[in-house]
């Protein structure tokens, strides 16, 4: 498995989850925010991409099993509070590890370096809104605890090593990237007056597999969507 593909898959179907929210978020400033996040990572997913072959083909003409992103990523948005579990599990851990990447010598050290302040953007924006739903009414409290949950059997295969990435070049280590993430996701719950999930970070062959191209459910359908225009009109120009 490439990391280059690794990495621009989670980007890739991060950045469509998120623009499902145009015209659906709870304000104004919100469309314009997450819609800020989704092209950040769709930029990324396709220099990412192009490192392995043609990028428009990558994304739209590949079949599920090939993808190699995260389970994590390919949730469903569920209601805000939702969304925002998932970002905040996904970026501190990206922040972390491109923080480590650019750090390093290795082939992703510039893209890294780029990029890092983007997710270091995406990190503040949702630990922001963490803070305000679960300190703030009981409705939006029980909401942002109930995201927090429904995804942390999710966050398991984040630190499992990707091939390419544990190198002394790289500057990944992934047992300190795991403990470094879990610090800076239980202060932040902890502040935001929730609890961090008792259970397990993976479960089960559905939640730990996306990086060997076993997916949840729900991806299918949106993969479907994804790449319907690209399919249906092969060859099109715009």
């Amino acid at each position: 498995m490439s990391a280059a593909l690794a990495l621009g898959d989670d980007a890739l179907v991060l950045s469509h989850r998120l623009g499902e929210w145009a015209g659906h978020a709870p304000v104004l400033e919100e469309e314009v925010a997450l819609a800020n996040i989704a092209l950040d990572l769709l930029g990324q997913a396709r220099v990412l991409l192009s490192l392995v072959g043609d990028e428009d083909e990558l994304a739209y003409l590949r079949e599920e099993r090939a993808f190699r992103n995260l389970q994590l990523v390919e949730q469903p948005n569920g209601d805000f509070a939702h969304t925002i579990a998932r970002q905040l599990y996904f970026s501190v851990y990206q922040h972390l590890l491109y923080e480590r990447l650019a750090a390093g010598d290795g082939e992703f050290a510039g893209l890294a370096g780029k990029a890092v302040k983007e997710v270091a953007y995406h990190r503040d924006h949702a630990e922001q809104w963490v803070l305000r739903l679960g300190d703030g009414t009981e409705e939006s409290h029980g909401r942002m605890q109930s995201g927090l949950d429904a995804l942390w059997r999710f966050t398991g295969e984040m630190f499992q090593p990707v091939e390419g990435l544990g190198s002394p070049d790289s500057g990944v280590d992934w047992e300190e990237l795991r403990s470094s993430w879990l610090a800076i996701v239980t202060d932040v719950v902890e502040r935001a007056t929730l609890t961090l999930p008792a259970g397990p970070q993976s479960g089960g062959w559905a939640a730990g597999a996306g990086r060997q191209g076993l997916h949840t459910e729900p991806f299918g359908r949106m993969i479907a969507e994804m790449q319907h225009l690209h399919r249906s009109h092969p060859g099109a120009s715009w």
